[in-house]
């Protein structure tokens, strides 16, 4: 008989530094003049371009070349739901999230608050991964699994597995698996499926954590977000369109720390491997850390891509109404557009 899920003491067990900040949030605000932004990131190397910002002041830096003082609030959360109810409710500014939460809050906000991207994270592949080992493929999967996800049904992973279950049995049974996915954040997700003997037998989540899991001889891939879109931009960073207006100068002061900590990221893996471990306080060998940031499959970059195909997807099965004619209509256009897809 499994044991029920207990995460907290696991995570402690193998040291991966968790550490929720879900608490910081302040209540809701009204809209606040130039020179203060709040932004919310979760975890994983998919968010180094924002300890690069932290460890480096780069908003501070950008800011006093527009002419004004910025005042930066980071606040970690997990999962695209809690994020993008944090955006809604005005207790943050920028968002931090998988394209999955972002095109449902762009759906969900078209023609009134007009939520859309600022920028990427950058390129990386997200990997399903299995402690059972009867799971080969998706199909494998049965009710005896659970399967731990950032949010249900809403995060890009959910989004991911959704899209691989509608190529393996049609559009009709996209949500198949659906049922058997759990939220829990990807560091208590990690202890437990490296630890063994929960319900947990699967985890879909993004580097370092994949990595951490595969070190186990017990953990294998069972899916590969690359096999099925190629490479592509899973996370992403967006706000209000009437924060990007009434604050044009702090937005562009972002904007540009973010472009500056990518190329800062993408030329030194070294420095920001070092970066990462300082800013999040993860308890990760360098050496291995510096390993899967040198994956050639990465890329740090504030352009997206390969987003447009699971945004077409998930009107196609009605999980968004609004149909995009392309990327350009989730992603702000600034005055140096950027060059996605």
């Amino acid at each position: 008989m499994s044991k029920r899920l207990s995460f907290a003491p696991l995570a402690a067990a193998i040291g991966l530094g968790f550490s929720l900040i879900a608490g910081s949030l302040v209540a809701p605000t009204v809209a606040h003049a130039e020179g203060e932004i709040r932004i919310a990131e979760q975890f994983g190397i998919v968010y180094l371009l924002l300890n690069v910002v932290r460890d480096q002041n780069l908003i501070e830096k950008h800011g006093k070349q527009e002419g004004i003082d910025i005042k930066v609030d980071w606040t970690q959360l997990s999962g695209g739901a809690a994020v993008n109810d944090a955006l809604l409710s005005g207790s943050i500014d920028i968002a931090g999230a998988g394209v999955g939460p972002l095109l449902t809050i762009w759906d969900r906000t078209h023609g009134k608050q007009n939520v859309k991207a600022v920028a990427s994270l950058g390129n990386f592949p997200y990997y399903l991964v299995s402690n059972n080992p009867k799971v080969k493929t998706i199909a494998d999967f049965t009710e005896k699994d659970r399967i731990a996800v950032p949010a249900v049904g809403v995060s890009v992973q959910s989004r991911f597995l959704q899209y691989a279950a509608a190529r393996q049995w049609g559009d009709q049974e996209f949500n198949r698996l659906d049922k058997y996915t759990i939220a829990v954040p990807h560091p208590d997700a990690t202890a437990a499926l490296v630890a063994g003997g929960t319900e947990l037998s699967g985890h879909f989540s993004n580097p370092p954590f994949q990595d951490q899991e595969l070190a186990n001889p017990n953990v294998h891939v069972v899916l590969n977000t690359y096999d099925l879109l190629g490479p592509n931009s899973p996370t992403v960073l967006f706000a209000t369109e009437k924060f990007r207006n009434e604050n044009p100068k702090t937005y562009k002061a972002f904007i540009d720390a973010l472009t500056e900590a990518a190329q800062f990221a993408q030329n030194d893996k070294g420095a920001a491997a070092d970066t990462y471990i300082r800013v999040t306080k993860a308890n990760i060998d360098r050496a291995a850390l510096l390993k899967i940031i040198d994956n050639p499959q990465f890329e740090f970059s504030v352009t997206p891509k390969n987003t447009y195909p699971l945004a077409e997807f998930l009107y196609r099965v009605g999980a968004i109404k609004n149909k995009p004619d392309s990327w350009k209509d989730y992603f702000f256009q600034d005055a140096k557009p950027l060059q996605g897809s």
